[in-house]
């Protein structure tokens, strides 16, 4: 039988592996699982959730804002105040005035004012000052409320002056004034008829500035009214 043949090459090999396993050992173990071993914990090796800065540590993007923007310049304009509305006028202004009263004097033919029936003439007086926004009433009612027929020394006469009348209102329509009365007439005679009617209208006319004047008793037309009388 024929021996297997080694060549130097082999020899020298083999002889080397053999010196090396005997100068090392056998391989170590592979590391075990073993508790021995710490593993780092989550909490060791990186930074835990609760170190992290709050929300309430870190500035909002609102106190951001406001510490980088610039406020507005103030203006050099002065703010112009707001609109106001002009009060609409409720009706004619307050003054101070004496009221023209018209009374009567019997017999003078129109040389001391206008002339109306019977040979008579009209003529105007004033009062003492009165306060007053319309100045029709007032002198219509300083009128029906002079209860004399005397018109103090004057040698004037008041035909009115037993009547019980009362002012309800005028209006003035372009050049006329137009008033309504409620009351009763109580006159002397024949004469006192155009006396009654004339002496109202030209009282309305003086204070309203009217150039005609119509009068109106308890809704009708005082011509209609007095010619019952």
């Amino acid at each position: 039988m024929a021996r297997p043949r080694f060549s130097a090459l082999t020899v020298f090999g083999l002889g080397s592996l053999i010196f090396l396993t005997g100068c090392f050992g056998p391989p170590a173990p592979a590391p075990s699982s073993s508790p021995a071993a710490p593993t780092p914990t989550a909490s060791s090796a990186s930074p835990s959730k609760t170190a992290t800065p709050t929300s309430t540590a870190t500035p909002t993007s609102t106190a951001s804002t406001s510490a980088t923007t610039p406020a507005a310049p103030p203006s050099s304009a002065p703010a112009s105040p707001p609109p106001t509305q002009e009060p609409t006028p409720t009706g004619l202004p307050e003054q101070t005035a004496p009221l023209t009263i018209y009374y009567v004097a019997v017999g003078d033919n129109g040389r001391s004012g206008p002339a109306i029936g019977c040979g008579d003439s009209l003529v105007a007086t004033t009062t003492a000052p009165v306060t007053f926004t319309d100045q029709v009433g007032p002198s219509i009612g300083a009128l029906l409320a002079n209860k004399s027929r005397d018109v103090g020394q004057s040698g004037l006469i008041n035909v009115l002056y037993q009547s019980s009348l009362t002012y309800l209102g005028g209006e003035l329509n372009g050049s006329t004034i137009t008033i309504s009365l409620s009351g009763q007439f109580m006159l002397g005679g024949v004469c006192d008829i155009p006396r009654a009617k004339a002496q109202l209208e030209y009282t309305a006319m003086a204070a309203s500035g009217a150039t005609s004047a119509q009068v109106y008793v308890n809704g009708r037309p005082i011509d209609e009214v007095l010619s019952q009388k």
